[in-house]
């Protein structure tokens, strides 16, 4: 039943205008809103995790370390490109560890709350409710890392490999026909999912907005955390929502996929913008 709540959405815009006039408008805050009492607010916190366990896998630790970074800010921002000659290059987990704590890590910790001590992290969230996850795929790419898809955990600052080999053919059946050679060009193709629930409980359909917002922070700092490395960066909208989220084993409703963006080799002669 899950996997039907869309077709509702589709007949309701049939009959009164389109899906996204009625998100924007069903997703304002208004005047006579009432927020949960802060007590629920803590109650509900306290009992989310502040990322996925998996449990059942095994953990790998990444690095304590950061790579070093020698781009200055300007120079890292007004270099951002897209590359049009999409091509892979090998990426040290050290670099990946460091391009991933850059776009979601925990930053600093929040011990002088009386009632809630999660922890901060590198982009600004609604609430600090940080309700996106990570996974990645690689086929191979990444030093020391075997290949499949792994799951980024930043409180224990480790991975959870969710499923082994490789995964282009599955990748490209979900990417729109025009890029559906590039998962054999990409690096590592990074993946944010929202679990919507961690924000919606509070802010309603305010928090899915929220969520949104969230998932371009998270992916600007993807680029930027890459490009201060000496990366390049292509960013995905174009792919079959659904596809993405059974690759990931993700219901599709309480958690699904936002957004994709692709690490692969620099080329500064040849960009897209």
């Amino acid at each position: 039943m899950l996997n039907t709540k869309w077709l509702e959405t589709e007949l309701a815009s049939e009959s009164s205008g389109t899906a996204w006039e009625q998100f924007h408008e069903c997703s304002k805050t208004g005047h006579y809103d009432i927020g949960l009492p802060t007590e629920r607010v803590v109650e509900e916190m306290n009992g989310l995790y502040e990322s996925l366990p998996y449990r059942n896998l095994a953990s790998i630790a990444l690095p304590d370390a950061l790579a070093p970074v020698e781009r200055g800010f300007a120079e890292t921002v007004l270099g951002r490109i897209t590359p049009s000659a999409i091509r892979p290059v090998s990426i040290s987990l050290l670099a990946l560890r460091t391009i991933l704590h850059f776009a979601y890590g925990l930053t600093r910790d929040n011990h002088d709350n009386a009632h809630i001590h999660r922890a901060f992290r590198s982009v600004p969230s609604g609430g600090a409710l940080y309700p996106l996850e990570l996974y990645f795929y690689h086929s191979g790419f990444v030093e020391g890392l075997p290949p499949g898809i792994f799951h980024y955990s930043p409180e224990a600052n480790a991975l959870h490999q969710v499923s082994s080999g490789n995964c282009d053919d599955q990748l490209s059946r979900a990417l729109v026909e025009f890029q559906r050679d590039l998962p054999s060009k990409l690096s590592v193709t990074i993946f944010i999912t929202a679990l919507f629930n961690r924000s919606v409980f509070k802010y309603r359909d305010k928090g899915y907005r929220f969520t949104l917002l969230e998932a371009g922070h998270v992916a600007q700092n993807i680029n930027l955390g890459a490009t201060a490395l000496g990366l390049g960066v292509i960013n995905l909208g174009g792919f079959h929502d659904r596809l993405i989220d059974d690759m990931l084993g993700l219901d599709g409703l309480n958690h699904s996929i936002l957004y994709l963006n692709g690490l692969c080799a620099r080329d500064d002669d040849d960009a897209r913008g």
